[in-house]
């Protein structure tokens, strides 16, 4: 199979369905283009021309990035999709991000090991991370 990663924000309709359907939290409408809106950089995966996976880099340009939204369709998985966008999204991040700056994900389950690959370790116990939905 072949895969292309392209440079581009999805539309608010791939980005809900690609969430959804690789199992993260559904968005609504709204919530999605204002947070679409807030994109530094990020990168769709296509095979045969249909949406399969994307990844966003969100964060103040300066001091602060997180990567978000990572996410490929089940049918697509250990094909090294994922490790295209993380690629696309790292690469981004040291043309363009200040070298001081601190760049932070929340890993799900094994995809942890994908992060390391990139330079990414765990905080705890000195930092912990933490969330709340509304």
């Amino acid at each position: 199979m072949t895969y292309e990663v392209r440079v581009e924000t999805p539309s608010v309709e791939v980005y809900r369905h690609l969430r959804v359907a690789a199992g993260l939290s559904p968005k609504s409408a709204a919530a999605a283009a204002a947070g679409l809106h807030g994109t530094w950089h990020a990168v769709v995966a296509y095979h045969d021309e249909q949406p399969i996976g994307m990844g966003r880099v969100i964060g103040d340009g300066g001091t602060a990035f997180q990567i978000v939204d990572m996410c490929v369709l089940p049918e697509h998985q250990s094909r090294g999709v994922g490790k295209r966008i993380m690629a696309a999204l790292m690469q981004q991040l040291l043309d363009h991000a200040p070298s001081t700056a601190y760049i932070s994900l929340i890993a799900d389950g094994a995809a942890r090991h994908l992060y390391a690959q990139y330079g990414f370790a765990e905080t705890a116990p000195e930092s912990i991370g933490m969330a709340r939905r509304l």
